[in-house]
């Protein structure tokens, strides 16, 4: 018997040395994904770099750093050049003594612009900034990058909640029988029907959850509110990206929730969570509310 109990107390001394080993590989892995995130949002054409948003009008809009200009940069030449809209199409004609490129390229006389919804767009280059066409309902707009943005040298880190791996839940995967899309409101004040393939439950410290994502670049993409929102974390919602159902089941890590671009730049135009996914419950996991310098 004293045997028995030997080999029994030794597979359980063996059984919390894995999990243990376990949970150290999983918070590690966390803790990697999370720097890859602060770096793409440092990096010289994230997030931190988007300085400016200007919506077209119909004809010329006028680019340069004079103030006088449709679309104002914050240096480089007084008129590099005019963007061209109409009917939903743009082109870039560039100013002759503006040294302007498109695409890694001398700008020509003019030349059509794809917005980001026709694929990736086409990049206009001024003395080391962006401008990129977008689209957003029925408005176009110019974005701005700018790898000198005060935003980006301002940036102090990201902050986050102690990993914790019970806050990393299987959920059950319901498909929609027939497909259905749901509402997306976003900070501009328009509604966007988006794609839903399905919805996730789950418990939550005894509570049953529903969650309804939507699909972007062949992952699950929840956006979501709880009852940290406006305290801890950040007061219009937070992210979570998930691979896609797998055996009817989907693993969701609240430990990689994370904020909107909005949280950083005040010219994204984020989506918001739709009603249903605005939780009666605290998420105490993922990314908390930012604070730069």
């Amino acid at each position: 018997m004293a045997c028995v109990r030997r080999i029994a107390k030794l597979a359980a001394v063996t059984f919390c040395v894995a999990a243990m080993a376990s949970d150290a590989s999983y918070r590690a892995s966390v803790e990697k994904w999370r720097a890859a995130e602060e770096a793409e949002l440092k990096a010289a054409d994230g997030w931190l770099t988007v300085a400016g948003l200007f919506w077209l009008k119909e004809g010329a809009n006028a680019v340069g750093s004079d103030a006088s200009n449709a679309i104002v940069l914050p240096r480089g030449p007084a008129r590099a050049g005019v963007f061209e809209f109409h009917g939903g199409k743009t082109t870039f004609r560039a100013a002759a003594a503006a040294k302007t490129q498109v695409n890694g390229k001398p700008a020509g006389a003019a030349q059509a612009l794809k917005a980001d919804t026709e694929g990736t767009p086409d990049r206009v280059e001024i003395q080391g900034m962006t401008l990129l066409v977008i689209q957003r309902g029925s408005r176009y707009g110019v974005r701005l990058k700018d790898p000198e943005s005060e935003l980006r040298k301002a940036f102090s880190a990201l902050r986050w909640f102690p990993v914790n791996e019970s806050l990393r839940v299987k959920a059950k995967f319901i498909a929609y029988p027939a497909a259905k899309t749901i509402a997306i409101p976003n900070v501009l004040g328009d509604t966007e029907q988006e794609p839903s393939p399905g919805y996730v439950e789950f418990s939550l410290e005894g509570r049953k959850l529903r969650l309804d994502p939507v699909v972007e670049d062949g992952q699950l993409f929840f956006i979501f509110r709880d009852q940290t929102s406006g305290k801890e974390t950040y007061h219009a919602g937070r992210f979570l990206y998930t691979d896609l159902p797998k055996n009817g089941e989907v693993d969701l890590d609240f430990n990689k929730a994370q904020n909107p671009p909005c949280a950083f730049t005040p010219y994204a135009t984020c989506p918001l969570p739709p009603p249903q996914n605005r939780l009666a419950a605290r998420i105490e996991a993922g990314e908390k509310s930012y604070e730069s310098k």
